[in-house]
């Protein structure tokens, strides 16, 4: 595993020390070695090295990463930027964004420019087998995370958390920062959009509440390649 950089490093280096992350690494390097693995290896932390935790402004949660061939590369809901098959998920993300903001529909899965303006794509577990969604909860990812969900509550300045689907919104009782903003909806997954996460308007909503803060707004337009 890659390490982590910067202000994540000293944010988190006490996990790096506890048990439950000694057998985590021992778990995930075991399963590199013997199994396909998504992400790549080098790629599991790709989230905390594009979005520095001083200039996190929104943390989008999702839960495990895409566990089809070239789609995983360590930040939640986005794909490479050579693969054209755009997830359903993300399809109904970019529904409600056109719907919400009028921004065009792109031909790629791409999310890196939300990550450069401070968006946190972070899954709740980090890596998965091929084809086994979910095959490594339960192993210790979700303790990591949950760090680094508190060191996000821990800044004081303004954050919006978007919460789609119950698992995001299970960690809402460790959100207690005041100055933060935590929004809720079901999962942008075919299985549960039009429950409600269609016509949500999360992503105004977001930008309204960091310009009413002095926070720059997120541009959402994902760019065609």
């Amino acid at each position: 595993m890659a390490m982590l950089r910067d202000d994540w490093a000293a944010a988190l280096d006490q996990e790096f020390h506890k048990e439950y992350y000694r057998q985590l690494y021992t778990f995930v390097r075991e399963e590199y070695s013997k199994r396909i693995i998504y992400p790549p290896s080098d790629e599991i932390f790709s989230a905390f090295h594009f979005t520095p935790l001083s200039e996190v402004k929104v943390l989008l949660l999702g839960q495990d990463p895409y566990h089809n061939e070239h789609q995983a590369h360590g930040m939640s809901f986005s794909v490479p930027q050579d693969q054209r098959e755009i997830p359903p998920s993300l399809q109904n993300i970019y529904q409600e964004l056109h719907d919400d903001l009028g921004c065009y529909i792109p031909n790629n899965g791409y999310l890196k420019k939300w990550a450069d303006q401070g968006v946190l794509l972070l899954n709740t577990v980090l890596t998965v087998r091929a084809h086994q969604a979910n095959s490594h909860r339960g192993h210790g990812w979700e303790q990591f995370t949950d760090a680094v969900i508190e060191a996000v509550n821990a800044q004081e300045r303004p954050i919006v958390y978007l919460l789609w689907g119950r698992p995001a919104q299970s960690k809402i009782p460790m959100l207690t920062n005041p100055r933060h903003l935590i929004l809720q909806a079901p999962h942008p997954s075919p299985l549960s959009a039009y429950r409600g996460f269609f016509g949500c308007r999360h992503f105004s909503k977001c930008n309204e509440f960091l310009e009413k803060n002095g926070v720059e707004p997120i541009d959402w337009q994902i760019e065609n390649i």
